[in-house]
């Protein structure tokens, strides 16, 4: 039986049509708008015809429509705690490894504070507009799926919700591809969000340079402090003026000349030097996860599941084996490339997400 579910409401399609499906569907909605206190002009679009969200705008589209579907609409103060997410952003950075903002602000604040708020309005379960799909088991237990497009596909920033929060948790678009969604969209009346530009995958860094957040966040810091580029075997390639603007794999924008086509392979914060090498050096055969959120029972014995270590990355076959200390070990069937430190690592078996966590080192 529907009940009352509180809905992460950012002023997009994604959620807009969640808003529709729901209310369709005979739930009792509350729409939700993080405002995080990050400004920026949402006219201002990127090259790549995207735009960064939680703005005023975006706020009013949302308004908009739970005006339409008389959904009470509620705007919540989140700068503080979204702050904090940006300082662990740049803090990453400074420590040498590439951070992913968007699992830790589902992790904290939308399946975290949001849905604490949520039941404190006597919600049954909370929505967003996610591409993922929870799933009953044999068992009647909710387990977290990925969505049915694999090019929208987000249940890899979803690891981090803990297992309590699963029965709770609906995914409306879930089972649907973009095109679907905005075509509801536009059958529904939501001609202004029907079109509106996908939300960049990190809505702090609309521009898309994360250095000027890091640098403006940390000004005194390792990333805009000079160092050194050199190659596996010591030799000095050249200067960079901060490891902030670098990540494990990366190969444009190295700023050095070396005849040949060079990858980062290591970030050394504590040196400020970025070693870089052959592409064939960046393959490991595993590697070392810390602070696992498992949303099975932790394996006692090695588990063969299949790995994902970034947001676009197919998932390849691994094994892996649970660390007393919370952590994980995981072996490749196959190397892959660009193991980078601060990345997640998700564990997976067919579309059914295991649980996972963030990548230490590469072994």
């Amino acid at each position: 039986m529907p009940g009352r579910v509180v809905l992460a409401m950012s002023g997009g399609v994604d959620s807009s049509v969640s808003a529709v499906l729901l209310k369709r569907q005979g739930y009792d909605v509350v729409g939700m708008f993080m405002r995080t206190g990050v400004h920026s002009d949402a006219t201002d679009h990127r090259p790549d015809n995207k735009k960064g969200c939680c703005s005023a705008i975006d706020a009013g589209d949302g308004r908009r429509v739970a005006d339409k579907f008389d959904i009470p609409f509620y705007a919540l103060d989140f700068e503080r705690e979204f702050g904090k997410i940006i300082d662990y952003f740049a803090d990453e950075y400074l420590k040498g490894r590439t951070p992913n903002p968007c699992v830790v602000c589902n992790n904290w604040l939308k399946f975290g504070q949001l849905w604490e708020f949520g039941r404190q309005l006597g919600a049954d379960f909370i929505a967003t507009g996610h591409y993922a799909q929870v799933v009953r088991g044999p068992d009647g237990a909710a387990q977290l799926h990925a969505g049915l497009d694999p090019d929208k596909d987000q249940s890899y920033v979803l690891h981090g919700i803990k297992r309590d929060v699963l029965p709770h948790l609906l995914f409306p678009i879930g089972g649907m591809t973009k095109p679907e969604v905005r075509e509801i969209a536009r059958e529904a009346g939501l001609l202004g969000v029907a079109d509106k530009p996908d939300s960049v995958e990190i809505c702090f860094v609309p521009s898309g340079n994360h250095v000027d957040v890091v640098r403006e966040r940390r000004p005194a810091g390792a990333g805009a402090r000079a160092g050194l580029i050199r190659e596996k075997d010591g030799s000095v390639l050249g200067e960079h003026d901060g490891i902030d603007r670098f990540t494990v794999g990366q190969r444009k924008g190295l700023g050095v000349a070396a005849g040949k086509k060079r990858f980062v392979l290591e970030i050394v914060p504590e040196t400020n030097t970025v070693v870089v090498g052959d592409p064939a050096d960046l393959l490991a055969g595993g590697l070392v996860a810390s602070r696992i959120n498992w949303l099975v029972d932790p394996p006692t014995e090695p588990l063969a599941c299949a790995a994902k270590i970034r947001y676009r990355h197919s998932p390849c076959a691994a094994t892996i084996r649970a660390t007393p200390d919370g952590g994980a070990e995981v072996r490749f069937s196959e190397p892959q490339t660009a193991v980078t430190p601060g990345q997640a690592v998700v564990f997976y078996d067919g579309a059914r997400v295991l649980g996972g966590g963030w990548i230490e080192t590469a072994t």
